[in-house]
């Protein structure tokens, strides 16, 4: 069985055990609320009941699971040639239902809550099992210390290199102040 219920302006065809984001709506997570709503109602090899506005006496039960933000959206206003910008940002709140039953007579369902994930404890046991990790880390210290005493060699091959490299180089300009030198005093010329 099926339903299309209205909340938050928005309508939303349902079913048992789906999952819907809705505007936010009073209620702590793991409680049950009732959406008495209800536009239509269907399923079943029936035809459809429709509401004028609401079908009479139906009701579809409902889970808080949580309650979250959504993504943001940004408002840009501008108008042009006045020098006029304004940017913000907005996140609407919303609320993520499970549905527990869709009664056509408004009757409550027997409502056990889901049981909660326990992520947080997966996660201690892997910060733990990072902590036991870290003694390996420092079996690799010593080898990065080995890296740092070569590099020392490694800059003086470099500067050695460049030494060369710039001797040659002197030489050269040397030279040619030489034979500036020279033919402006007339020795160049024969």
């Amino acid at each position: 069985m099926f339903a299309v219920i209205r909340s938050g302006g928005k309508q939303y065809r349902v079913a048992k055990d789906d999952r819907i984001v809705v505007e936010r709506i009073a209620g702590q997570p793991g409680t049950m609320i009732q959406l008495s709503d209800v536009l239509m109602l269907g399923g079943d090899g029936k035809a459809p009941t429709l509401g004028r506005p609401a079908v009479a006496k139906a009701a579809v039960f409902a889970e808080v699971l949580e309650h979250s933000r959504a993504d943001k959206i940004i408002v840009f206003k501008k108008k042009r040639r006045n020098n006029y910008r304004r940017k913000a940002g907005h996140r609407q709140h919303q609320t993520v239902l499970r549905i527990v039953d869709v009664s056509p007579t408004g009757t409550a369902p027997k409502f056990t809550p889901t049981p909660k994930r326990e992520p947080r404890l997966v996660a201690k046991k892997d910060k733990k099992e990072k902590a036991k990790a870290a003694p390996k880390k420092e079996q690799a210290k010593p080898v990065a210390t080995e890296a740092k005493e070569a590099k020392p060699v490694a800059k003086a091959k470099k500067e050695t290199t460049r030494k060369q490299a710039k001797a040659p180089a002197k030489t050269k300009a040397a030279s040619k102040k030489k034979s500036a030198r020279d033919s402006k005093k007339g020795k160049g010329k024969a």
